[in-house]
């Protein structure tokens, strides 16, 4: 199991605002955006999944979200962390649709007129909230372990609520790696192939993308635009894109019901539970996780 070698590039939006991206399948026509999660970077996709979306021909962007990576920072209020505790924003913070703001105008940039778009956990949000708000840009959503922003669905197990609780911020990048398998030995799954050296490699990477520290203030500002838009649900009724939703069950990060709140939101979704899916992406649920996508955009495009 081994994470996707990226080439990586930088694109400055209209907003201004610089992002970092990377593609794969250059030269094939039809696209598809992986967004990924809340504090995650572009370099958390695993080969597997990227290498079996572009064997099918596809070409493929990854980015980092604003707040992650090595993309641009925001200078916007982030959530103490009583607000966060009582799900409320600061004023002046951004919402998930400022994030799908930045996918709308990251396609433009690179001149992508539409695309599939997939995204896992906080990037399932961001993905339902563009094709609710620039459907031209969606041609089909899958939305992966992901929620509807609802406080009475997908909310993350004690246990969980309980080590995000205690977790301190590192210090150096042994911390880092350290934090990062502790979480990810609760919330992923140990058994899958090489599992232990794919979280070390990728919290070293991303310790390192972030220029040797750590920065709590730009996840907790992304947090702040989960709980900024709140309850997305009668958004979500708005959606036209054929629409997937992925979810495990056995998730603690994202509880599955919030797979089934999604599905029932989005006019015509389907809901596909895969069976021992935690809230991971290793090299099987890759492949699953994958099949599952291109039979979707395929199933779509020939109605």
């Amino acid at each position: 199991m081994s994470l996707a070698q990226h080439h990586e590039q930088y694109v400055t939006l209209k907003s201004g605002d610089r992002f970092c991206y990377a593609e794969h399948g250059v030269g094939n026509t039809d696209t598809i955006v992986l967004i990924v999660g809340l504090g995650l970077q572009l370099v958390y996709w695993p080969n597997a999944l990227i290498e079996r979306l572009v064997a099918s021909g596809f070409r493929v962007i990854c980015f980092d979200n604003r707040d992650a990576g090595r993309s641009v920072r925001s200078d916007t209020p982030h959530p103490s962390l009583l607000q966060q505790l009582r799900g409320k924003a600061p004023k002046g913070a951004y919402g998930l649709e400022c994030m799908a703001d930045d996918t709308a105008q990251l396609l433009e940039a690179l001149n992508i007129e539409s695309a599939h778009v997939a995204g896992m956990s906080m990037g399932g949000m961001i993905a339902q909230t563009l094709a609710s708000l620039h459907p031209e840009k969606v041609q089909s959503m899958t939305s992966i372990f992901s929620t509807t922003g609802s406080r009475k669905v997908g909310q993350p197990s004690y246990s969980t609520l309980w080590r995000l609780a205690r977790a301190k911020a590192p210090l150096n990048e042994n911390d880092a790696v350290r934090n990062y398998k502790a979480m990810m030995t609760h919330i992923g799954d140990i058994t899958a192939e090489d599992a232990m050296n794919q979280w070390h490699q990728y919290a070293r990477l991303a310790w390192q993308r972030n220029g040797g520290k750590s920065d709590a203030k730009a996840m907790f500002r992304q947090i702040g635009a989960i709980m900024k838009s709140g309850d997305r649900t009668s958004m979500l009724q708005n959606v036209k894109a054929p629409t997937l939703v992925i979810h495990g069950d056995v998730d603690h990060m994202v509880h599955p019901s919030g797979g089934v709140a999604t599905a029932r939101a989005i006019p015509g979704a389907k809901h596909q539970v895969l069976r021992g899916l935690r809230h991971q992406i290793d090299t099987i649920q890759s492949h699953r996780i994958a099949d599952s996508i291109l039979a979707h955009i395929h199933l779509n495009a020939n109605k």
